[in-house]
């Protein structure tokens, strides 16, 4: 099965200083047919303001991932931790128990990101952070796994049967990944458009997948693709 999600059907709100678009059902966006997929729970397309952020909050139990596409985005929170993570890189929040953050765009231009929550295997647990380069030059034409709890991956750890994964390919050329029918994937590029069967998505569409053992995807344009595999 493979259901494409245009983005002009995303939820949304737009704050002024925060521009956001909700794959997922989240805050005063509900939709009983996109509540999660499997255990991913939100994935929500931000734009953020030069010079304004989310202002300290908490969050627990959650794994909590943050794609910057453009701009950077400065982290800070109740254990310590402080980071800016830029874009193409990647920053993981596991809440555990509590945790208490802000992410605050610092820069002189805006910021886009994708934020991922992915629901723990299970509650509780040390809360930490986490961020790391991934250079784009490393995942062309292949998938590298950004965050993951599955085993094998060199990747920042999450508490979760699931991984994000990123992938860059050229105009013309085609990438495989391998799952099994149970998974739930879930795809977004966020340049670029592709096709995959007869499926075609544009640049911030969401494509959700199961019931395959393999998907190839191959980009129309070139693109740059972050895909959730989830239990």
């Amino acid at each position: 099965m493979i259901e494409l999600r245009k983005f002009a059907t995303l939820g949304s709100a737009n704050h002024g200083w925060l521009d956001a678009h909700h794959h997922f059902s989240f805050a005063s966006y509900h939709d009983p047919d996109r509540v999660n997929w499997g255990a991913l729970r939100v994935w929500n397309d931000d734009t953020i303001e030069a010079g304004t952020g989310f202002p300290t909050h908490p969050h627990n139990d959650m794994e909590i991932i943050t794609y910057v596409r453009e701009g950077a985005i400065t982290h800070t929170d109740s254990m310590g931790n402080e980071g800016r993570t830029e874009a193409g890189d990647v920053q993981v929040m596991s809440a555990g128990t509590g945790i208490r953050h802000s992410e605050y765009n610092r820069e002189s231009e805006d910021t886009t990101l994708f934020q991922i929550w992915i629901i723990p295997d299970e509650r509780g647990g040390e809360p930490h952070w986490g961020a790391a380069k991934f250079p784009k030059s490393d995942r062309s034409g292949q998938f590298v796994a950004l965050a993951s709890g599955m085993a094998g991956d060199d990747a920042l750890p999450i508490r979760a049967n699931a991984r994000v994964l990123g992938a860059t390919v050229k105009a013309g050329e085609s990438v495989t990944y391998d799952t099994s029918a149970e998974r739930h994937l879930y795809l977004v590029p966020a340049t670029g458009s592709i096709r995959i069967d007869d499926v075609e998505a544009e640049a911030r569409d969401g494509v959700a997948i199961t019931q395959k053992d393999s998907i190839t995807i191959t980009a129309l344009e070139d693109a740059e693709l972050v895909l959730v595999d989830a239990a």
